[in-house]
């Protein structure tokens, strides 16, 4: 078997690594007819190599070795008001808005953060190291500081340490600190695995109290830098993307295409 023919992956694959989304999303819509290889229509099963020709709706994808991928990760500090879809209905500011602009693939977020929480959100061109950070296997543990306005208790905490069913699941903090304030307007600093819909607001308001201010700070590994400032972004280097991968349980790619220049930021707006 040749080399070539070694390197052949399943179009999924291709796609998602291009930043396309999940596996899953991409045999949808090869199924759906929208990807074509070398002029004809895909279908599940069918496998890409460096030398073949992917078009995803029309355009053209850039259909490199994975060795040859270089993947790039930015570490944004989410302000609040801004939502994290693409397209808003309504207009409002995306934070998609503010990502540099790349030739091929797309922008991919780790997770998302609601219209009023600010705080750090990653994105990265490598649409599986994307799915592995936000999968529950990974075990990845997502960090926010809160603050509350309301008397907390130790029986509340314990309560919430212990977990309260909320839509149907066990939601829990495996860590609750208390971090800074008084009376009725103090920090908390609190803990979770998975992060689904606006679970820390409801662990709070099922104990009577009310989240005032909602801040992530830390994503697994990732914190956010201090000189990086509300709607500010920052391109994470070569050893910081390999812990990532790292903690995604992922072989970080070749040390061949890690040491190739990290390109320069240029917003959308520049």
């Amino acid at each position: 078997m040749n080399d070539a023919v070694q390197q052949d992956e399943k179009i999924q694959k291709v796609l998602a690594r291009a930043g396309f989304g999940s596996r899953r999303e991409m045999e949808n819509w090869i199924t759906q007819g929208r990807v074509k290889i070398n002029g004809k229509t895909a279908t599940l099963g069918d496998r890409a190599g460096a030398d073949d020709s992917l078009i995803v709706d029309g355009k053209k994808v850039a259909n490199a070795s994975p060795d040859a991928v270089i993947p790039r990760v930015l570490i944004y500090n989410k302000p609040e008001n801004e939502i994290c879809s693409r397209r808003d209905p309504e207009g409002r500011p995306s934070v998609y808005d503010h990502l540099p602009m790349i030739k091929h693939g797309r922008w991919v977020a780790v997770g998302r953060l609601d219209f009023n929480t600010s705080g750090l959100l990653l994105f990265t061109t490598d649409g599986e190291l994307a799915n592995k950070l936000m999968h529950p296997s990974a075990g990845i543990d997502r960090e926010y500081a809160v603050r509350i306005m309301g008397d907390v208790t130790d029986d509340m905490l314990k309560i919430m340490l212990k977990g309260v069913m909320i839509d149907e699941h066990l939601c829990r903090f495996t860590d609750v600190k208390f971090f800074a304030g008084e009376g009725r307007n103090r920090w908390y600093h609190v803990v979770i695995m998975e992060g689904r819909n606006r679970e820390v607001r409801k662990l709070w308001e099922s104990q009577g109290v009310k989240v005032s201010r909602l801040k992530r700070v830390r994503y697994g590994p990732v914190f956010i830098p201090s000189r990086i400032k509300k709607g500010q972004l920052y391109e994470m280097k070569t050893p910081e993307i390999i812990t990532l991968y790292e903690a995604a349980g992922m072989t970080p790619p070749t040390a061949s295409a890690m040491r190739k220049p990290t390109r320069k930021i240029s917003r959308r707006n520049e």
